[in-house]
């Protein structure tokens, strides 16, 4: 397994998010970004240390020169619940910039693998769903 990239933030202000509604001011996020594979993780925990949500990004495997990180977002995305049900979100968006963009076969493969391998992580509540 390649390595592991582990980011913890706090917010200092509520936060509107189309989807999320109200983040508010003292959730704490913590953000798992894998160097070898095709998502990273968001965790969500209210100020008041209860579950909030994961949220998780399919993109191309992110870069850290030391200091910057940095990847492609694939459009694809998994809202995890609390109770780990899901939603997996904007696959439109995919399929239409694949199109526009030209994706090659190979990035298609990898970022359907990827929504794959985050059910089955989440199915099987495997870090970072355990961490719940």
């Amino acid at each position: 397994m390649g390595s592991l990239l582990i980011l913890d933030a706090q917010f200092d202000q509520d936060i509107e998010h189309e989807l999320l509604g109200t983040i508010s001011s003292g959730t704490l996020s913590t953000e798992y970004y894998w160097l070898d594979r095709w998502y990273n993780i968001f965790r969500f925990i209210e100020p008041t240390g209860k579950l909030r949500n994961f949220y998780c990004n399919v993109n191309s495997p992110p870069h850290f020169d030391g200091r910057v990180l940095s990847y492609v977002d694939l459009d694809i995305d998994v809202l995890v619940n609390p109770d780990f049900s899901y939603q997996i979100l904007d696959l439109d968006d995919f399929e239409q910039n694949a199109k526009l963009f030209g994706y090659p076969a190979e990035v298609q493969s990898r970022a359907r693998r990827a929504v794959d391998e985050l059910i089955n992580l989440i199915g099987a509540r495997s870090f970072p769903f355990s961490e719940a």
